[in-house]
């Protein structure tokens, strides 16, 4: 790992929290995620099972955990199975955790190797009554690749048939929605590193650079600020292409006159940033570029004032989606009419903005958390408007992250540059 060893009181807290909403006398087993064959004879780069890293925080592949409240054994009701280290495996592959590495991370005492485990689960899944096996459970994706946690739940249910078995998903969703101010504070590194490459970028970007330069300006200021990488894949949208919201390409030319939309973020300790910002790819906005920008801030800010526990997430949306249409009104893109004829089910602002105002982050850049139940303090959103203009060939889109308090939220991103005027302050520097 690149990043500076985090406080395994996060990994702590997390299984004690996990373990308080397990059934009396049961059994909980996590494993982490598949090594990937690319081509050849090489895999994809490793990715942990978010489930397994939120509980033990190790990233090392052929980790499993397994979580037993009520054994009578106290020394066996948290362990954590790590991979024995191999000589000849490590001289191609590097190192391995040791046993006290691991406990380090984690907070887990109880280390075992995994070429042991099964004589010593049989007898603990013999005094369990209930069996919790993960499963990846995001609403936004249907897994249809027989993964590891897919393959040993199987060879669980034949092994031993008589057992309730339960899903450890459903626990994990509620409490991976809500973050603990330990998490918060590894959020907020990722958000830094962001923060510095944003700023770095408002001195580089000009009239004939090359999206994919500005991409590499953004994966330097994150890896020398021991980021783990990017978070997700960047957006870098240039002119027109802007309007795609899941643009890749970073392959052309910024034009002078032209803005380009940015959304990146960094990840650091396993946890994610997610930004969003527009700028004049000149330096200066023209004044409907400003215009459009400052409708675009005003929908932020405004989703931020309403982004508070108790209200739902539909009612939420909504809300915005009725100031959308009072901005959009004011610059001309909709009329009254527009408006009045307007389906229910698909509302005239929605040709200006057709995604979403906000996700769960943590993790996972779209991380778990409910989207029914109403929000509750402790959870981390995007809050991310977007103005997309065909016509103009034009799209704007601005995001920051937001932590939800008590009695409202904190802006994680309140020092991150905002403002069109200080944008172009900036970029005059």
């Amino acid at each position: 790992m690149k990043y500076a060893p985090l406080n395994s009181a996060i990994f702590i807290q997390n299984r004690q929290r996990f373990t308080g909403k397990m059934e009396k006398n049961a059994i909980a087993v996590f494993n982490s995620n598949d090594e990937l064959p690319l081509n050849g004879d090489a895999l994809y780069p490793f990715k942990q099972n978010a489930d397994l890293y939120w509980l033990t925080g190790i990233v090392q592949e052929d980790t499993m955990l397994v979580l037993f409240p009520d054994n009578p054994d106290p020394k066996y009701r948290e362990v954590l199975v790590l991979v024995r280290p191999n000589e000849l495996k490590e001289k191609w592959d590097g190192h391995r955790l040791r046993k006290e590495e691991a406990t380090a991370i984690s907070g887990i005492s109880t280390i075992v190797w995994l070429d042991t485990l099964d004589g010593l689960l049989q007898p603990w899944i013999h005094l369990a009554d209930i069996i919790y096996l993960n499963s990846n459970e995001n609403d936004r994706k249907a897994n249809l690749v027989p993964v590891r946690d897919y393959r040993y739940a199987a060879e669980m249910k034949q092994r031993y048939p008589l057992h309730q078995y339960t899903r450890s998903a459903r626990i994990m969703k509620e409490l991976r929605g809500t973050k603990s101010s330990l998490e918060i504070e590894v959020v907020q590194q990722a958000v830094d590193i962001t923060e510095k490459a944003f700023r770095r970028l408002l001195r580089f970007i000009q009239p004939g650079v090359w999206e994919h330069e500005i991409e590499a300006e953004i994966y330097h200021e994150f890896l020398r600020n021991r980021a783990t990488g990017p978070a997700y894949t960047s957006i870098l949208a240039s002119g027109d292409k802007a309007r795609t919201l899941h643009y890749h390409d970073n392959n052309q030319q910024c034009q002078a006159g032209d803005l380009i939309l940015m959304d990146f973020g960094a990840e650091y300790g396993g946890y994610c940033a997610d930004l969003t910002r527009t700028v004049p790819v000149s330096g200066t906005f023209t004044p409907r570029q400003k215009d459009v920008y400052n409708a675009c801030l005003h929908l932020l800010r405004y989703a931020k004032s309403i982004l508070k526990p108790g209200i739902a997430i539909v009612d939420y949306t909504e809300s915005v989606g009725e100031e959308a249409t009072r901005q959009f009104l004011r610059l001309g893109l909709l009329k009254e009419s527009d408006v009045k004829n307007e389906d229910p089910a698909n509302r005239a602002y929605r040709k200006y903005l057709y995604h979403g105002i906000s996700h769960h982050l943590g993790i996972d850049v779209h991380d778990l958390g409910t989207r029914t139940a109403p929000i509750a303090a402790g959870m981390l959103f995007t809050i991310e408007p977007g103005i997309y203009i065909e016509e103009e060939k034009m799209g704007i889109r601005l995001e920051n992250n937001v932590w939800i308090t008590e009695d409202g939220n904190k802006d994680l991103f309140e020092n991150i540059p905002l403002d069109a005027d200080e944008i172009e302050q900036l970029m005059k520097k």
